[in-house]
């Protein structure tokens, strides 16, 4: 057996090799034992001694189960062990534990499909990811977990459609942001009932921001939340915690039990508004990348992500390709990790030679042409972008030079406009992007010159409002009547929480735009403010 010293001293030189010596010899040395020598188990390996699970005395699926990245005759499974959710370690000690998974054709679990055992390791934080192969294609079913005496909640889920194989239609659901401290999240108790195939998460699922013992805007009276909340995530340690308070919620636990979820980030899993490895306060880069590594690590144990995305150090590969048949492929961004830096110090500002330089990007060039490549060689009938930013011009006054958000694609204009070229040399007609980030709701044409408006619409951005962040809200804030004007390529303008349905079909797509009347009380109903259809090979939203 290799000596633990090695084996990191292993560990950080292959991390290394694989990183690049630029990025791994901006990391110090101490920054190195947290961000690289991870001292993970090794495949088969059995990394600590195995916990007796019939002594587990209090039940362990305190954070549900969920489902993820739905594969023609694959999906992804994921819990966590967590009798004590609150404390360091999940109050289990620092073994491996067996548990136990089943996938059924039926809730009862009477026509069982799929069963296995995989290891809950402490080094993960006791979560489990379990790749189920060899399902029936585009077909729904039925899991769950056990260990010791504990079975946990039963979650639904469904495979993808065979590849290339003609599809009628797929309903997705699209949320964002769902910050903990500003209420509750009343649109997933909706979603969790509503009939979508799939939900798309646009970022932002965990904020940084220190939880006070009422919660924040939930302003608990029959609980209090211990005081490790009441601080800004740093470490690891507190990434998982912050990880473990979201999750027991129990509208997210019934909405990841409900849909298998595709994730991806934005700035909040780490911290508000980083570029690459620059943070908004201007720390060293050695610095924040241990930060990262840190949030990067957490977001994979605590996400139903396959093994491709587990992260190295400060770096994972988030973006990815899924496909529905015939009917969809969808590109997943990552415009966070290998973005360049904001310009003109961030905020909102006119544009200017800074934020149009032509080198700068959004998506680093690897993930670009990796997406334009991706539309070359599509044959489905819609290509979804779901990625985290305001992709379409958004004009925040009425000045002739007006300002815009240098965090999103109007501070990347040349980044945009490759991307565009790129979808018009593929000959893509039927563009959809997926956005969140801005805690409203919008419905956008995308135009070929956004600043000449009678020019070609080339496709659909459809912005999901946030679950909870922003608090309550309104149906028109109060720069509603300027953003309409400044922007006539803005079809609709919602400050409510909730999410958005996109129903896809071979013919036309269907998008309602679903909000809560408040998320500082629990349990408000919920309404369609909008609903707007785009035609297959007609782009341009025309309300339902």
């Amino acid at each position: 057996m290799t000596p633990a010293g090695q084996q990191d001293t292993a560990e950080i030189r292959a991390a290394a090799s694989r990183l690049g010596r630029r990025r791994f010899l901006s990391v110090t040395g101490a920054a190195a034992a947290l961000a690289f020598a991870t001292n993970l188990p090794a495949a088969g390996a059995a990394s600590a001694a195995e916990l007796d699970a019939r002594k587990i005395a209090d039940d362990p699926f305190t954070l549900g189960v969920a489902s993820g990245d739905p594969q023609p005759g694959s999906i992804l499974l994921w819990t966590r062990l967590a009798p004590a959710p609150y404390e360091p370690g999940n109050g289990l000690p620092n073994m491996r534990v067996v548990v136990q998974w089943e996938v059924a054709h039926d809730a009862a679990f009477r026509r069982v499909a799929r069963s296995g055992v995989a290891i809950a390791h402490p080094e993960f934080n006791h979560t489990v990811h379990v790749e189920v192969d060899f399902l029936e294609a585009g077909r729904a079913y039925y899991f769950r977990f056990k260990t010791g005496t504990w079975i946990s909640e039963t979650g639904r889920t469904r495979t993808a459609p065979a590849a290339g194989s003609k599809v009628s239609s797929l309903t997705l659901a699209a949320v964002s942001c769902q910050a903990y401290h500003d209420g509750y999240y009343n649109a997933y108790k909706h979603l969790a009932k509503d009939d979508v195939d799939v939900v798309f998460h646009l970022g932002d699922y965990l904020y940084e921001y220190a939880v006070n013992s009422a919660g924040g805007a939930r302003n608990y009276t029959d609980r209090t939340l211990p005081a490790l909340y009441n601080r800004e995530t740093q470490t690891l340690e507190d990434y998982r915690l912050r990880y473990a308070l979201y999750k027991t919620d129990p509208d997210l636990r019934a909405a990841h039990a409900a849909h298998p979820f595709v994730v991806t980030w934005d700035d909040h899993e780490t911290e508000n508004n980083y570029a690459d490895d620059l943070d908004e306060n201007g720390n060293p880069p050695a610095e924040f990348l241990v930060r990262r590594a840190a949030a990067y690590r957490a977001y994979w144990e605590n996400l139903p992500l396959r093994s491709p995305q587990q992260p190295v150090g400060p770096d994972l590969q988030l973006y990815r390709r899924l496909q529905w048949g015939n009917l969809a492929q969808f590109d997943i961004l990552d415009t966070r990790q290998y973005r360049s830096n904001q310009a003109y110090g961030d905020g909102q500002d006119i544009p200017g030679p800074e934020s149009t330089d032509p080198k700068r990007t959004i998506t680093g060039a690897t993930q670009e042409r990796w997406l334009i490549d991706g539309w070359r060689s599509s044959s489905a009938v819609w290509n979804v972008m779901p990625q985290q930013v305001n992709f379409s011009q958004r004009k925040l006054d009425l000045n002739a030079v007006a300002k815009v958000s240098m965090d999103a694609w109007d501070g990347y204009p040349a980044s945009r406009d490759r991307v565009l070229a790129g979808a018009a040399s593929a000959g893509i007609e039927n563009l959809m992007v997926l956005t969140g980030d801005v805690h409203v709701g919008y419905a956008y044409d995308i135009k070929a010159d956004f600043d000449n408006q009678a020019s070609k619409t080339v496709g659909t951005e459809i912005v999901a409002t946030s679950i909870a962040s922003g608090r309550d809200g309104a149906d028109k804030p109060v720069n509603w009547d300027t953003y309409t004007k400044a922007n006539p390529h803005m079809k609709f303008y919602n400050g409510r929480r909730g999410y958005v349905t996109v129903a896809l079909g071979q013919e036309s797509a269907r998008a309602d735009f679903k909000t809560v009347s408040a998320v500082t009380t629990p349990g408000a109903p919920i309404t369609t403010a909008a609903s707007f259809v785009t035609e297959a090979g007609n782009p341009g939203l025309k309300p339902a």
